[in-house]
């Protein structure tokens, strides 16, 4: 028996019920042919790269099977008969099934994005001076010669 990852878009406008059916009718497919499913991770609703039947979000569905050779052809004709399946993708995996993925979390925003609290008092006025002057000083071109006094 070979090791395969099936990973397939639902319309995001399904119903979670629906949803749901939907995943357990793959899922109950394998395991009628022949096989066993290992893993079945839902990575839920994201935006697609590109709208897809006028849609822009679909729900995302990673399941690892391991079945034999003739399944995956079963399982990709049961996929684009569905009408709810916007896309899909069965590959052979070779690797041991990696760990199961967390959700991702946002990344916090960067020092210089960052709201200023309470705590952090403002920007010395000094500062703030010195960045004023530095605006208002005329800039010199590198071409430009530079003024001859009458000294010389």
């Amino acid at each position: 028996m070979n090791q395969y990852e099936v990973m397939y878009v639902i319309d995001a406008a399904l119903e979670d019920s629906a949803r749901n059916e939907l995943i357990n009718r793959f899922s109950e497919l394998v395991q009628k042919n022949g096989g066993e499913v290992e893993r079945v991770d839902e990575w839920g609703k994201r935006r697609l790269a590109y709208a897809i039947n006028y849609k822009t979000e679909g729900y995302y569905v990673l399941m690892y099977v391991k079945a034999p050779a003739d399944l995956p052809r079963e399982i990709e004709r049961n996929l684009q008969i569905s009408e709810q399946v916007l896309r899909y993708l069965v590959i052979r995996y070779e690797a041991q099934l990696p760990a199961k993925r967390e959700p991702l979390k946002p990344a916090p925003l960067p020092r210089e994005f960052a709201q200023p609290s309470a705590a952090q008092p403002a920007a010395p006025a000094e500062a703030a001076a010195a960045v004023a002057e530095a605006e208002e000083a005329p800039a010199v071109d590198a071409d430009e010669e530079a003024p001859v006094s009458e000294a010389e």
